[in-house]
């Protein structure tokens, strides 16, 4: 399956990403929350891994009711069983009245093709919401406007930069050197990379930092857009690269049994050096580490390389809510200057519309992936695909589950290729 588990767990900017396979529409009816009170709206989030992530999630409710008399009543499940109670109560009727999703036509473009989501394309035009061009293409579908997109991500390497240091290891500016540093730290007898793969989608994420960073944006494009073959040499050579790295014993041991949670908890405890996701998980390493802490592209063959950038989760209305005049003021309150800086200096999360972030303070690491996120939106930046965000369910699920077979020995880089364009 397809990057069911993703948490971004830093407020009301950045909720459960996750995917939602085979919907149909739902009926007609009040949806979520308090049926008879238009004031108070039903919020759906998955449980953020940190306590600290929804204390501030309620904080950011309460000054929107104190600010709005709306309330919000927020409804926070398992991460794991998100998606099934999601899609259930949507195609039922009595889904949420908003909820945190992920962009792309993967998932939210599933939900507004099943006729799941509330349109907003008459308010953005009305209310001039800022969003970037490029961030509202993305949660674009059949010509409306179907979500607010909540921020901007990059995936890439974090590193335990003290430990660097210590192994006399530079910031590798190359796949070489990326190996050669992989090395020496398996010989010190830390793991080099804290990989996981058990949920599925982070073997998609390791594929977008390797073929993007090798092949570029252009080719990146070519792939999306389906006028490069998905079977390609490029293409089985990154895959190639990630087999080679796990035979290797680069990886952590197992990684198609390993959880996402358990891989980050490798990393907070210096069991391994290098951490390959995304930079919402920037401020929990930051509150779990003792340790400097980099963040870089995963090298190309000749190069540094780029990052994967795009977009995260972003905020839906259910279709069949009668709670619209509520939920647009919501987003009114979200898509403010002040609600941008909150975001930047409390969660770390990046607005996916342009702040003033003058005088914000930000740790050093931030501050970097803040930087970098600027040049995504303003395009003086050459970034990469995350490539889920991008793909239809059948093609995600393909590449779940051929990445996982190559980290457990049951297929080869060219079988996934060729599965892969077959699923295009």
């Amino acid at each position: 399956m397809t990057k069911l588990l993703r948490l971004t767990t830093i407020g009301l900017t950045a909720v459960l990403a996750l995917s939602v396979v085979g919907c149909t529409g739902g009926a007609p009816s009040d949806g979520g929350g308090n049926d008879t009170d238009p004031d108070t709206l039903r919020f759906m989030i998955g449980q953020p891994e940190d306590p600290a992530d929804l204390a501030l999630t309620e904080q950011d409710i309460a000054t929107f009711a104190e600010e709005s008399g709306i309330t919000i009543e927020l409804d926070v499940i398992p991460s794991e069983n998100v998606r099934t109670v999601l899609q259930t109560q949507l195609r039922s009727g009595d889904g949420p009245d908003i909820f945190g999703y992920d962009t792309g036509p993967g998932f939210a473009g599933a939900l507004a093709e099943a006729g799941l989501l509330y349109p907003l394309t008459e308010h953005f035009s009305e209310r001039e919401w800022p969003i970037y061009d490029f961030a509202q293409e993305r949660v674009t579908f059949g010509g409306e406007i179907v979500g607010i997109p909540n921020d901007i991500e990059t995936v890439g390497l974090f590193y335990n930069a003290t430990m660097f240091d210590e192994l006399g290891i530079a910031q590798p500016q190359s796949v070489a050197d990326l190996t050669a540093a992989a090395q020496t730290i398996a010989d010190s007898g830390v793991i080099p990379f804290a990989v996981s793969d058990q949920e599925g989608w982070q073997g998609g994420h390791l594929l977008s930092m390797v073929l993007s960073s090798e092949v570029g944006s252009d080719a990146m494009e070519a792939l999306i857009a389906g006028d490069t073959r998905w079977d390609s040499p490029e293409v089985v050579s990154a895959l190639t690269l990630l087999a080679d790295f796990n035979e290797a014993g680069y990886f952590t041991p197992s990684p198609a049994a390993v959880t996402y949670d358990n891989a980050n908890a490798l990393f907070y405890s210096g069991q391994a050096a290098i951490n390959p996701t995304g930079s919402w998980l920037a401020q929990d390493i930051e509150r779990n580490v003792e340790f400097e802490v980099g963040y870089m592209p995963f090298p190309a063959s000749d190069g540094p390389g780029i990052f994967s950038g795009g977009l995260g989760s972003g905020l839906f209305v259910n279709a069949t809510t009668t709670k619209t005049d509520a939920a647009v003021e919501f987003i009114d309150y979200l898509l403010t200057q002040e609600h941008g800086r909150w975001s930047v200096e409390n969660t770390q999360s990046i607005p996916a519309f342009p702040i003033d972030t003058e005088g914000i303070e930000a740790t050093p690491l931030f501050s970097q992936i803040l930087d970098d996120a600027a040049k995504i939106a303003d395009g003086s930046g050459d970034f990469g695909y995350n490539i889920d965000v991008l793909m239809s369910n059948t093609f995600n699920e393909a590449m779940g589950n051929g990445i996982q077979g190559i980290l457990t020995g049951q297929a080869t880089p060219e079988e996934v290729a060729v599965t892969l364009q077959e699923n295009y």
